[in-house]
């Protein structure tokens, strides 16, 4: 079934990464008012509306894993809750305005929020004692099919969106499309992730009659969750979760604070003049080359030196973000006084803020999965995804803040940057500390003999 589900995985992600693309600069410079008139947000409000709505998205894998572990099982509960997901991408396509921009992001972050740990946890369960040793690299894969959407969706929908850019990529053939009505803009560059996402639910749905179904628990799966294992893995788990929230904190600005800073940098790159969103495409072309590197040369030669345990994985991943957003710091610097830097530098600043990604991110996936008990695995998966949430949410209020006293003088340009690169500095150290005295326990998967 593990086909059907990277499969899945490549086309929803296209649709999700695609849309949230492209979100800041629709925010910025296309958002209408009921009238038709532009009523576009500013840089603030922006991230701030971002931002919560990532929040929402990795809340809502909690209701999806309850959903998933109780009710229904995952396979029904990943299916029907991606019809909710293509609506909101069709509210989006439909409607410009905030009300339009409001249902459709707060549908697509029930859809995408309630089906994630159902995703992560049902690849876990097609593995049994005769394949678990795949289980490592499988979730290596997994990542990497969400990165081909993220790369292809990252290029393309800035693209939709921009008529200058949709004319001289489409050349020639971009009248006949107008001819037939598809024309750039916020309904193409939202409609074509929406197809993708319709796309997604249809492969899955092949899948049914391959994958391993893992049936819900029922009420006794709150009695497992707060036995004595479940109580176990939660207290163990939960203040490394805290701690990596602030991976999250920074790691998210790329879709926020870092395409607004890309509009006053000089664009310029390998001759070619890119789009600020678009550059959030180097994120998953690093990733699709990271990850061999690192399983195949950079793990076994660090293993060699000391035993590199998933929790080292995390703790170097996170003491690589710094290094990430200081230079970011210094980009902002550069700006604040009058100059015009290269993209080039944030393109540096993507390739350390990857390598963090690929140990801290996808090492919590296989973590999380392999730590849970059985029947809580989904719930487990949904906490690792809320650490996501709690980092963005922290975003989220500081820059609900900033345009008040004493905010607005104390993280003004760089400061801005320098703040989150020292909120970084603090959890890394703090991680330290909590892995040195984590007492979990290791759940193979046995779902398939």
């Amino acid at each position: 079934g593990i086909p059907y589900i990277v499969g899945n995985e490549a086309a929803e992600r296209f649709s999700f990464y695609g849309m949230k693309a492209i979100l800041a600069v629709f925010m910025t410079e296309y958002l209408l008012d009921g009238s038709g008139n532009r009523a576009v947000m500013g840089d603030a409000d922006a991230k701030f509306y971002l931002h919560s709505f990532v929040v929402a998205g990795y809340l809502f894998p909690l209701a999806g894993a309850i959903l998933a572990d109780w009710f229904f099982g995952k396979y029904r509960t990943i299916l029907w809750l991606s019809i909710i997901y293509c609506l909101g991408h069709l509210s989006l396509a439909l409607d410009e305005t905030r009300f339009g921009l409001g249902l459709g992001l707060s549908l697509i972050a029930i859809g995408t929020g309630a089906i994630k740990p159902c995703v992560s946890a049902h690849v876990g369960d097609q593995f049994g004692a005769n394949n678990r040793h795949l289980l490592s690299r499988v979730f290596g894969w997994f990542y990497l099919a969400i990165n081909l959407g993220a790369l292809a969706s990252t290029l393309l929908t800035p693209i939709l969106l921009d008529r200058e850019s949709f004319h001289a990529v489409f050349g020639g053939i971009a009248e006949p499309l107008a001819g037939i009505g598809i024309h750039p803009g916020p309904g193409l560059a939202f409609g074509v992730p929406g197809i993708l996402m319709a796309l997604a639910t249809f492969v899955f749905w092949l899948g049914r009659n391959t994958f391993v179904h893992v049936p819900p628990r029922g009420a006794a799966f709150l009695k497992e969750a707060f036995g004595k294992d479940g109580r176990q893995a939660l207290g163990s788990l939960i203040p490394i979760y805290v701690c990596i929230a602030a991976f999250w904190c920074l790691f998210d600005q790329t879709a926020s604070a870092w395409v607004l800073q890309a509009k006053s940098m000089d664009m310029k790159l390998l001759g070619t003049t890119w789009l600020p969103s678009q550059l959030q495409a180097v994120n998953p072309l690093f990733i699709l080359l990271f990850v061999p590197l690192f399983s195949y040369v950079i793990y076994p030669a660090m293993n060699k030196l000391f035993p590199l345990t998933p929790l080292r994985k995390i703790g170097i991943g996170m003491f690589l973000m710094i290094p990430a957003f200081s230079i970011s710091g210094l980009i902002q610097t550069w700006i604040d006084s009058g100059g015009t830097p290269s993209i080039g530098w944030q393109v540096l600043a993507y390739a350390i803020l990857t390598a963090a990604e690929v140990m801290v991110s996808i090492t919590c996936l296989e973590f999380s999965y392999t730590q849970a008990p059985q029947s809580i695995k989904s719930i487990i998966m949904s906490l690792y995804l809320a650490s996501i949430a709690l980092g963005n949410e922290f975003t989220a209020v500081i820059n609900a803040f900033i345009s008040r006293p004493p905010l607005d003088d104390w993280l003004q340009g760089a400061n801005y940057y320098w703040f989150f690169t020292g909120v970084m500095l603090i959890a890394a150290i703090a991680f330290v500390f909590v892995a040195r005295s984590y007492r979990g326990r290791t759940y193979p998967p046995d779902s398939v003999s």
